[in-house]
């Protein structure tokens, strides 16, 4: 399936961006009257035929519309203190994407190591993760938000901190269920501090372990997002 992101898209005609009519035509070497598949990043699926193959703007007619391709019956949010070393929070944002979330938040703590991202291509790679995985709905990726402003916003489910610092936990699959939403705070390389999980804790967070083992900071955000979707499948298979 070729596959190709248009927030944008409107009625039956459509032209490809620059860049996605570059890799329709140069690299997928792609021609009028071959079929592709267009997302719009909100569950739609576009099943469109190419009626004019330019190598800058590639125009295409929907043929068919699917609504809420793909649709999970949870919201999952995991907030995140992005890793010193970019190629690992890129990372994490990729494995993340192809798994399964729907907003994305890099957190500014105490114990921060980085305290600026760059969103612009954090969102490339979010999108690529998008096509590759054959997904219809695109993650929200918030700015970088300081961690006393996050734990104090609303939120409809179980909010969740992991952290590696002695004291009582439970599992992170004991804490959440089936078709709840979910949100997930992941802290920098230092852990959060005391003071920030004693702010958590006040605003209505669990504290919760992600097992025995002591993971990365991005392996604990792929890991929190595989129980999560785990759950879910569960529940929904079995």
């Amino acid at each position: 399936m070729n596959l190709f992101y248009t927030p944008d898209i409107a009625g039956e005609a459509y032209t490809l961006s620059e860049e996605e009519s570059k890799h329709c035509v140069r690299v997928l070497r792609l021609a009028a009257g071959d079929t592709i598949y267009l997302i719009d990043g909100h569950g739609g699926l576009y099943t469109a035929a190419i009626t004019a193959a330019h190598d800058k703007r590639c125009e295409v007619r929907v043929t068919q519309v699917q609504r809420e391709y793909g649709k999970r019956n949870y919201h999952l949010h995991i907030a995140i203190a992005p890793t010193k070393n970019v190629e690992r929070y890129e990372w994490f944002l990729e494995k993340i994407t192809e798994i399964g979330v729907d907003e994305i938040t890099p957190l500014l703590c105490e114990h921060s190591e980085r305290k600026v991202v760059k969103d612009e291509r954090s969102e490339k790679v979010v999108t690529s993760a998008v096509k590759q995985s054959l997904k219809a709905y695109h993650p929200r990726l918030n700015a970088m938000t300081d961690f006393r402003q996050l734990v104090t916003q609303p939120f409809d489910g179980v909010k969740c901190i992991a952290h590696c610092a002695d004291a009582p936990k439970i599992l992170l699959k004991n804490a959440v269920k089936a078709g709840e939403n979910v949100l997930v705070l992941i802290g920098p390389e230092g852990d959060f501090s005391p003071k920030e999980v004693a702010l958590a804790k006040q605003h209505g967070f669990i504290e919760v372990s992600l097992g025995s083992s002591r993971l990365r900071t991005e392996t604990a955000g792929v890991t929190a997002c595989v129980v999560v979707a785990v759950m879910n499948d569960k529940e929904i298979k079995g």
